[in-house]
């Protein structure tokens, strides 16, 4: 499945066309705060874990574990985490909440940059560093159901466009520019339901 093959004339593997088209599955799933995302997001991420470990992006590979591993604790909180252990109801950060997440994402991003540029072989260690730490974020945010979390994936995923596009993974680099739009629409139907 890690073979090279070509599509529409760009490079890919039939496991980048697997990934894509299950966290495609996922991001529509989350807007539509359908639980079932959680399972979509387990297996994408597995696949993904893969691909970008062929393509020497070890902070987004760890973050696939990181996703795998969240994704239960996530699933969790919206069936379990609301008021009474009933259903998570989506809110919003306080002032306060937003400048720690910020400074959590700074020192994350601190963190895993000096691990990959360390003890890697990467040639973007701190972009990739960045994006990972950012990720992690959203995706806690995500789990908590706060809408902040689709910000987040904005900015993460409009700087993941042009790392794909470098790193040579055409369709994942569409996936993500696809994710841009989509987060979009998360923010809007999210806001709504506040």
């Amino acid at each position: 499945m890690s073979d090279a093959i070509t599509l529409f004339g760009l490079p890919t593997t039939l496991l980048e066309l697997l990934s894509f088209t299950l966290a495609a599955i996922t991001v529509l799933l989350t807007i539509r705060q359908n639980h079932w995302a959680w399972l979509f997001a387990i297996v994408s991420s597995a696949t993904y874990a893969i691909v970008f470990y062929d393509a020497k992006l070890y902070g987004d590979m760890w973050l696939q574990f990181m996703f795998i591993s969240t994704a239960g604790w996530g699933w969790y909180q919206w069936l379990r985490g609301g008021a009474d252990h009933g259903t998570l109801k989506v809110s919003q950060l306080s002032p306060r909440a937003r400048l720690a997440c910020a400074l959590a994402w700074v020192a994350a991003f601190g963190a895993v940059a000096f691990v990959l540029s360390r003890f890697t072989d990467t040639d973007v260690a701190y972009a990739d560093a960045f994006l990972t730490a950012g990720s992690l974020l959203g995706q806690v945010l995500l789990a908590k159901k706060k809408v902040e979390n689709w910000i987040v994936w904005i900015v993460v995923d409009v700087l993941y466009v042009g790392l794909y596009v470098y790193k040579d993974l055409m369709f994942t680099a569409i996936l993500y520019a696809v994710f841009v739009l989509m987060a979009a629409q998360g923010l809007r139907v999210w806001r709504r339901s506040l």
